[in-house]
């Protein structure tokens, strides 16, 4: 099912009211399982602008909270031990809930246009 969820991301394929958080999460490990960074990271990007977009509500897509995911999905795979996708699930929990960047961020920071066309760094206190 992994693969088959990426490649249709990949072809613009998705059906954005079946694609909740949890598979925003495996595709965005499957791309940086697939791709180094900077290529996955665009792929990713440019995928889920498209959703917003095709869903008519281009304003939901917003470059900060997916380049911060993207950042922290590779950093728990580049630390982890994980093989694929439900071993890495299980290991990093807090991925799999909407609210993880509360760690680093502000909601009022996270929910500003800026926020939404630019990625921003966390303000540290």
């Amino acid at each position: 099912m992994s693969a088959d969820i990426t490649n249709a991301f990949e072809a613009h394929a998705i059906d954005n009211t079946t694609f909740g958080h949890a598979e925003h999460v495996q595709v965005a490990y499957d791309l940086l399982r697939k791709y180094d960074f900077i290529d996955a990271a665009a792929t990713y990007a440019k995928g889920i602008r498209s959703l917003a977009a095709k869903a008519g509500d281009p304003d939901k897509f917003n470059l900060t909270i997916t380049y911060a995911f993207m950042s922290l999905i590779a950093e728990r795979l580049a630390n982890g031990q994980s093989d694929d996708f439900a071993a890495f699930s299980q290991e990093n929990p807090d991925l799999m809930t909407k609210v993880v960047l509360n760690n680093w961020y502000k909601k009022e920071r996270l929910n500003t246009a800026l926020a939404r066309r630019v990625f921003l760094l966390p303000v540290v206190a």
